[in-house]
């Protein structure tokens, strides 16, 4: 241990580990150890014992930060969650006792980044490359954001009706970073979760991937997490 909490990422469906690269890149070069490893996006159990089986070997006191559908895996710790001293929220959900991810998106119409969703014969759901590059990472450029699309990771349409148990978020402190421009999950209710859960919250002019478009925004709101829990960062 060299003082700092071990990072670990969760990606959200849509999305796989490399998109986390520019922040790995800046918190690396700020001496952290991270760890951001690929989910099957088959359930939230499956998903909730991948993360569970990476914070097992983490050495020390971890912040886990949470991209979309990561804030809902990262949330299903619960109490369950004995060396994680924080969580931050990238444009992500974070669902109270008993909702579901379907509950929530059916109080609208689909959003642009959603309207067009497919689902394969097995059963996950896939974004068109149109919705994807144009709304999902809209302010990505354009051939990144194609590249970004083929490595995408569906999400099993199960997943939309998985019941969330007692949040980790009633037990430890949160972050959250709302994304203004947001065409996947509406900034309101980013604001809304953040509030719920008392985080303490920053807003940019970002798509829904923010990690992407504004890496150094997303790393300095890590260590401004991990210098509230008392581990703190080198400056930028």
């Amino acid at each position: 241990m060299n003082g700092r909490p071990n990072i670990v990422l969760v990606h959200g469906a849509w999305a796989d580990g490399s998109c986390w690269s520019g922040v790995i890149e800046r918190l690396q070069a700020d001496g952290f150890q991270v760890r951001a490893p690929q989910f099957p996006m088959s359930s939230l159990a499956d998903d909730l014992a991948r993360l569970r089986q990476v914070l097992e070997f983490q050495d020390g006191p971890t912040l886990v930060v949470g991209h979309s559908y990561g804030g809902q895996i990262m949330t299903a710790l619960g109490a369950e969650a004995p060396n994680v001293v924080g969580l931050v929220y990238i444009a992500a959900f974070g669902l109270d006792e008993g909702e579901t991810l379907g509950a929530l998106l059916s109080q609208g119409p689909p959003t642009p980044a959603l309207e067009h969703l497919f689902t394969d014969t097995r059963g996950f759901a896939w974004l068109s490359e149109d919705d994807f590059v144009n709304h999902f990472a809209a302010d990505v450029d354009p051939t990144q954001a194609r590249v970004l699309y083929a490595v995408q990771q569906p999400l099993a349409t199960s997943a939309f009706g998985d019941v969330m148990g007692p949040p980790a978020w009633k037990l430890l402190p949160s972050w959250y970073l709302v994304a203004q421009n947001d065409e996947a999950l509406p900034p309101d209710a980013e604001r809304q979760f953040a509030a719920r859960m008392g985080a303490m919250t920053v807003e940019i002019p970002s798509s829904h991937v923010p990690m992407v478009s504004h890496p150094s925004k997303v790393a300095d709101l890590i260590d401004s997490a991990a210098n509230a829990v008392g581990v703190p960062a080198t400056a930028r």
